[in-house]
């Protein structure tokens, strides 16, 4: 249950700003094609753009459309322009479902609009109208976990004044963090002891296991 949260743009709005925005670190830098990503560490720069692409094609024709019938390049102007093509449809077919219907996309995106920043030594931005929507889709999973588990509900909250419930009934303890180092836990990208030194009222050790949940397993080195 949410108890307190900002409000989320849709996401027609919030996923074409993921896309400005990766392109706006990519664009007019040289040797990126192979360079790691270390919050992915088995992925290239290219190798996370095509993740991308790929992601945004399924989802193209899942709502109708048709992706380009060319193979996909494999350097970063030719993906991040692949990208952008799919992602001009995919937005009005996005605008026209209306809703959430494209929410774990959109999530998925900006996490690693967030992998790139931290790769390439950029900070996160201060403000994205995709921050609201994907943190709603990952306390919700990571609320999923926590009910899943048995274990008693947790208050996950942002120091900047935002707040949820994980879990079902009134939380046994909390959990406090900045929000983006908070959305980065949520997301797989903070170790266990990371994850164990973050503001908790009580013991974080009967939680900890929560924060493996669907594709999201927290790295065993310190993550990024």
């Amino acid at each position: 249950m949410t108890v307190r949260r900002p409000v989320a743009a849709p996401d027609f709005v919030g996923y074409p700003e993921v896309r400005r925005g990766i392109r706006a670190l990519l664009d007019g830098r040289d040797g990126l094609d192979l360079r790691p990503v270390p919050a992915c560490p088995e992925w290239t720069v290219t190798d996370l753009l095509a993740h991308l692409t790929g992601i945004a094609e399924r989802v193209l024709v899942r709502h109708g459309g048709t992706p380009p019938a060319a193979p996909a390049p494999r350097d970063v102007p030719g993906l991040l322009d692949r990208w952008d093509t799919v992602g001009e449809e995919l937005d009005r077919l996005l605008a026209e479902a209306g809703g959430t219907s494209g929410e774990i996309m959109v999530m998925d995106a900006y996490t690693h609009e967030l992998d790139l920043r931290a790769a390439l030594g950029v900070a996160p931005p201060d403000e994205h109208l995709a921050w609201a929507p994907s943190f709603e889709v990952l306390v919700r999973g990571f609320s999923g976990s926590v009910a899943g588990r048995g274990l008693p509900p947790l208050r996950v909250r942002t120091t900047e004044g935002s707040e949820w419930t994980a879990g079902h009934g009134r939380p046994a303890a909390s959990l406090t963090a900045p929000a983006h180092d908070l959305y980065r836990a949520l997301a797989g990208r903070r170790s266990a002891a990371q994850l164990a030194v973050l503001d908790w009222s009580e013991a974080p050790e009967p939680w900890l296991p929560a924060f493996t949940w669907g594709p999201f397993v927290p790295p065993s080195y310190p993550g990024v």
